[in-house]
């Protein structure tokens, strides 16, 4: 068993610490939809921690006598890897929709599990039926479905992301959050039988790994009198950025148009940031930083889209190429299918390609 004043202190601090950050998110960008998510994230993560300090297991004279609360602090603990889902979806895949089954499927996992707490807290023998944990085990797997979403969305386009600060969180949010997420509703559903010895002692561990994890992000952030995550990122990337080379010739949009555009390296597919970087000779983070500084784009495959659209579109208005398939025209703007160029159309143009035709044969 945990000695209880450590793990009491733990809690204390993994609490405070987690509060301040979701403070300091509100108050950094406080009109930002991610900051907002990351906020209830972090308050659902401080009912968890409060639930757990109305464990049995816990010291007498340490335990919380919440037993009217326990309810939501269940219903808040299970809503954070769907929370932690959208919260990275809304961060790394910027405009783009929210899959609508993944929000149904975080909605009925709220609903049953309010429904399986009420009846495991209210109910007599509940947690004796099949039924019931089946339905447990079942939102057990969806929760941890939510978490690999949000790695799989937190490493994919990894290459293309432009901004340095992102791409550095990125692997925070695997190696850090994503993992004790993952790890907390894994051994706490899975691995341990609630009120056992060995599950009070991976509780300790886990809360004082949500109390240092918690802490250390606030001490930076102090470091920097902000407690935004992001936002420290980037004073640290800001700083210990090296200055350009006095020797290194200049590379401006003109000379960056005559190469990618006009020579139409857009079209060529699969194209990769390295890939460009070794045709227009120049190092990999300088053409990153051009891009994102000079052109003004975030995200490597979003400027892709924009030149190749642009392409598209042109050759969609031209009368004479009225009965050239759109497949074809895809195709030979760099797209591999029809749906990542439909999908991408509709969303620069605000109307699909065929649509855009007929309007243009108008």
């Amino acid at each position: 068993m945990p000695n209880p004043i450590l793990l009491f202190s733990a809690q204390i601090v993994a609490i405070l610490s987690v509060l301040l950050l979701a403070i300091g998110g509100i108050k950094t960008e406080p009109k930002a939809t991610s900051a907002r998510i990351f906020a209830i994230m972090a308050i659902f993560i401080v009912f968890y921690l409060i639930n757990g300090m109305t464990a049995s297991s816990v010291d007498p004279q340490f335990r919380l006598g919440l037993s009217n609360w326990l309810l939501l602090f269940d219903v808040g603990s299970s809503s954070v890897p769907g929370l932690f889902m959208i919260y990275c979806f809304l961060i790394f895949q910027e405009q783009q929709k929210f899959p609508s089954l993944l929000g149904v499927a975080f909605a009925i996992q709220i609903v049953v599990d309010t429904g399986l707490s009420a009846l495991l807290l209210y109910g007599e023998g509940a947690d004796e039926s099949s039924t019931i944990l089946f339905l447990s085990t079942s939102m057990d797997l969806l929760m941890l479905s939510f978490v690999g979403f949000a790695i799989y969305w937190t490493v994919k386009g990894w290459r293309a992301d432009l901004v340095d600060d992102r791409r550095i969180f990125r692997w925070f949010i695997i190696g850090v959050q994503g993992a004790l997420i993952f790890t907390v509703v894994f051994v706490e559903n899975f691995l341990l039988e609630v009120g056992s010895g060995a599950y009070a002692s991976a509780q300790f561990l886990l809360v004082s790994a949500i109390a240092i994890l918690a802490l250390g992000m606030v001490l930076v952030a102090m470091r920097f009198d902000l407690v935004s995550l992001s936002e420290v990122i980037r004073r640290v990337t800001v700083l210990s950025e090296d200055p350009e080379p006095e020797n290194v010739k200049p590379f401006d949009i003109d000379s960056f148009n005559k190469s990618f555009k006009d020579g139409q390296l857009y079209r060529e597919a699969g194209l990769t940031i390295a890939g460009l970087a070794k045709q227009l000779n120049m190092p990999e983070y300088r053409l990153r930083a051009f891009i994102h500084k000079q052109l003004g784009f975030r995200n490597f495959n979003a400027m892709l889209h924009e030149y190749r659209i642009e392409d598209a579109s042109r050759v969609l208005g031209d009368r004479e190429s009225q009965t050239l398939p759109v497949l074809t025209i895809a195709l030979s703007v760099g797209y591999q299918s029809i749906t990542p160029f439909n999908n991408a159309f509709r969303q620069i143009m605000g109307v699909t390609p065929s649509e855009f035709r007929k309007k243009s044969a108008k």
